[in-house]
């Protein structure tokens, strides 16, 4: 099963999903004559709520809803998919999730700005936004079929099995183990229970719920994981500027590249590796975002979708950086065996023994459950699309016993699972945005005009 889950994956991320991920987002890019770069300041005011109207339609404010997207976005890609990246593939991986963020910037604008520009109505008559709907609503019937391609994948890309397989290993490595507890499947099982209930509470209560625990908890995550990790920067600062010079080079030369070739040859497979581990990371393209800003409450679509460009740069560009550098410089990834969350549990180990690893632990608990609310919510949004809205809780029942299979099953096999499903998702939100761009730019420009007239 666990071979048949990599040959799914491998054959989903070839060479045609990389050229229309990185190659399309250039051209969203150039199409909008580098927006994302132009424009921070001006989405940083909409973040903070200046150009906010209660009656708008949607039901979330801009702020929620990147704390919503972000929550699933800031997890467990951040910490076990970072250390992956630099345990298979070393330093120059890091480089490929950059380029995959700065594209991915503009990819996340055109996708969130088409999930409010074609938001279309549930079963219910609730106004609802994301790849699906602007796939019909944008193209018309005709087209349903990559919406339902969208939302099946996205039902499989939304299981919580890699941020609970992450955390059962973080809580056993961490906690369990080096206090002399056996690890097996009772405590597995009773860490398992323990997320059920945590995530029921809080996915049962629907969008208002989830999008009110992640703006509380997001914002707190980040500034600890940061906090943490500068610590560990400054402790090593005389090995920084080597770390951060060396992701530059070993991504042309990828003498560290440990993996597979590609092409038959190992600098194609960490180009890949880091594009893949980047769109775990940051998700731009993948099209789970747009669901999160689709709920927005604006009238803008440009709004939206400058506030959504802000996720890559959290992302990758900050948090995955100060990862990928704490591992680097503390050395663990070249004397430890470990991978994933236990690798990045040794850089804090490294620098602060004794408490280093609990402080992770800390961080790790809070991102993973973050996650698990999130991702709920575009599984629903999914199969609401599929089956109707009245059927769309039957897949929190699905998701919460995904949770006590996720414990149960090796890694590899999860993360396959779900850089599968996410590949799967990307082409259709990919093409329908690469198809609808032109709309976008037409709509940049009357949207800065008003801005003018306004000012």
């Amino acid at each position: 099963m666990e071979e048949l889950v990599k040959a799914f994956s491998d054959y989903a991320w070839g060479l045609p999903l990389v050229i229309l991920l990185i190659g399309g987002g250039v051209y969203l890019l150039i199409l909008s004559r580098f927006l994302p770069f132009r424009y921070l300041s001006h989405a940083v005011h909409v973040l903070r709520g200046k150009y906010d109207d209660p009656n708008d339609p949607g039901q979330i404010s801009h702020f929620k809803a990147l704390t919503t997207a972000l929550s699933s976005t800031i997890g467990m890609g951040n910490i076990a998919g970072v250390a992956v990246a630099i345990s298979v593939g070393g330093p120059g991986a890091m480089f490929w999730m950059w380029v995959s963020a700065i594209v991915g910037m503009s990819t996340k604008f055109f996708t969130s700005t088409l999930a409010i520009m074609y938001r279309g109505k549930d079963s219910a008559g609730e106004l609802q936004g994301g790849p699906m709907y602007f796939i019909v609503e944008g193209l018309g019937k005709s087209w349903k079929p990559l919406a339902i391609m969208f939302s099946l994948f996205g039902m499989i890309g939304a299981l919580p099995v890699v941020n609970v397989n992450q955390l059962t290993q973080a809580v056993n490595d961490i906690i369990l183990i080096p206090n002399g507890v056996d690890v097996g499947f009772k405590s597995n099982l009773i860490l398992a229970i323990f997320l059920v209930v945590i995530t029921s509470i809080i996915i049962l209560g629907g969008l208002n719920r989830i999008s009110n625990a992640a703006s509380k908890m997001v914002p707190t995550m980040v500034l600890l994981y940061f906090v943490s990790v500068v610590f560990i920067l400054i402790s090593n600062y005389e090995l920084v500027p080597k770390y951060f010079y060396l992701i530059f080079t070993d991504a042309f030369s990828a003498v560290s590249y440990k993996g597979d070739s590609f092409m038959g040859g190992v600098l194609g497979a960490l180009i890949l590796l880091g594009i893949r581990r980047g769109a775990f990371s940051n998700e731009a393209g993948i099209g789970t975002a747009p669901m999160a800003h689709g709920a927005a409450k604006t009238d803008e679509p440009v709004r939206e979708g400058l506030v959504a460009m802000l996720g890559p740069a959290i992302d990758t560009l900050i948090v995955c950086t100060l990862t990928a550098l704490a591992i680097l410089v503390t050395g663990v990834w070249e004397t430890t065996s470990d991978n994933g969350v236990s690798l990045t549990a040794s850089a804090f180990n490294h620098t602060m023994p004794f408490y280093g690893r609990y402080l992770l632990m800390v961080c790790v608990a809070i991102f993973s459950i973050s996650s698990l609310f999130s991702y709920s919510y575009y599984g629903t949004k999914c199969m609401s699309f599929l089956l109707g809205a009245d059927r769309k809780h039957y897949y929190n029942y699905i998701y919460i016993l995904s949770i006590i299979l996720a414990v149960m099953t090796p890694f590899n096999m999860m993360l396959n699972l779900i850089d599968g499903a996410f590949a799967l998702m990307a082409i259709p939100t990919m093409l329908a945005t690469l198809i609808m761009a032109p709309r976008v730019t037409k709509e940049i420009k009357a949207y800065f005009k008003r801005i003018k007239t306004e000012d």
